[in-house]
């Protein structure tokens, strides 16, 4: 169980990379305008810098929680903290959630599955 702390040191390293991507790309006036026409071609049709301004203060927001109890866990249990298996408890039954949503996504696409919920 050695290498179990360094997983989740992983996890918060990706977290922060992928905030200073989704950062450099909303801070470049070429990123927030394909950001912009990505809502208006979705149908939005109230303010979109609004709803961009809401959309990314959400990304920050799980995307920092997200690192934050990925750095928890990491500290937490190279210490045998009993905080630090609560929070890798928490990031693992977040992700499980991710993995479980996929072949739940599977299943909900299905023709038969829309043919029965007559979407299709």
């Amino acid at each position: 169980m050695r290498w179990l702390p360094y997983l989740f040191a992983a996890g918060a390293v990706f977290w922060l990379v992928e905030l200073t991507r989704f950062g450099a790309y909303l801070a470049a006036p070429a990123g927030r305008d394909v950001l912009t026409q990505a809502l208006v071609n979705g149908g939005f049709t109230g303010n979109v810098n609004t709803a961009l301004a809401g959309e990314s203060v959400m990304i920050f927001f799980f995307g920092l929680a997200a690192a934050v109890l990925h750095g928890a866990a990491y500290y937490g249990l190279r210490r045998l903290r009993i905080w630090g298996w609560i929070a890798a408890v928490i990031v693992a039954a977040g992700w499980s959630v991710v993995l479980v949503g996929i072949p739940i996504l599977i299943i909900l696409l299905r023709r038969s599955t829309r043919q029965a919920y007559g979407i299709s």
